[in-house]
């Protein structure tokens, strides 16, 4: 197998992690493409591998007992899949599954958890889990407390972050079970955010325009977890104190993009 040269990826936590910890990750990380569709987490099944997201856009879903789901995460080249080994357990009890296709490394649980033993790289993950909790909790404050059309800005704004383009390539259909709501309504406040010349909607495809009409719509639902991801891990760690941070950059923006982002 070819070594990997972490200078040519694009996952923020493999760019993080100290040299050592890399070095003990890179060879038992495998190049996977990951089709749409496919399953990363099943619930309830134990989770054999992780996988360091590179390109597309994971989805991580919550379903009842009689039927009902809702997306209360995603996960794009910022992050990893399964992160709840890191807590312990071997399953969980939503599924994360590949919506959007690209690729990533994928390596078994039982050689990722070895990476605990190294301090440095164990707080980096335990940061890490808590950016996804985070993510977790305002996903549901933004179904409970939140409008529709502040709640899809706030979805379309995740997907920018983490699929790098401005061209979302997503359906009304989707972006509705996503967001556990009817189509009729999605496309009623996309036309909308068209209206602002904030998107602009064909079919298949959202293409983002300008992020800061999305970002006032959104309001406060959008911006807390990805500004304490950039305080926790987004910063390049300094050499002789992993727990300095700075200031984030989250919400400072031009048109189309954010400034001080990846």
């Amino acid at each position: 197998m070819a070594a990997i040269d972490r200078s040519q990826l694009r996952n923020k936590l493999l760019r993080r992690f100290p040299d050592d910890a890399f070095n003990l990750l890179a060879p038992n990380l495998k190049a996977v493409e990951i089709p749409a569709g496919r399953p990363l987490v099943e619930a309830g099944t134990p989770i054999e591998y992780i996988h360091f997201i590179e390109s597309g856009l994971a989805s991580t879903v919550a379903r009842s007992v009689d039927g009902k789901s809702v997306e209360v995460g995603q996960v794009g080249y910022e992050g990893l899949t399964g992160h709840v080994v890191l807590l312990g357990s071997d399953r969980s009890l939503s599924d994360t599954s590949m919506y959007i296709r690209g690729a990533g490394l994928q390596m078994a649980v039982y050689r990722f958890l070895s990476l605990l033993n190294h301090p440095k790289a164990r707080l980096m993950l335990l940061r890490y889990v808590q950016t996804c909790e985070l993510q977790f909790a305002h996903s549901a404050l933004a179904a409970a407390k939140y409008s529709l059309d502040q709640r899809l800005a706030r979805w379309l704004l995740m997907c920018h972050d983490r699929l790098g383009g401005h061209r979302l390539p997503v359906t009304h259909e989707f972006i509705a079970s996503m967001l556990g709501v009817r189509r009729s309504g999605v496309t009623d406040h996309l036309h909308v955010l068209e209206g602002l010349q904030a998107i602009k909607s064909t079919r298949g495809v959202v293409q983002i325009l300008d992020r800061r009409i999305l970002i006032e719509t959104a309001g406060g639902c959008y911006g807390a977890p990805e500004a304490e991801y950039e305080r926790l891990i987004g910063q390049e760690p300094a050499e002789e104190d992993i727990g300095t941070t700075r200031r984030a950059d989250v919400g400072h923006t031009k048109r189309g993009r954010v400034v001080g982002t990846n």
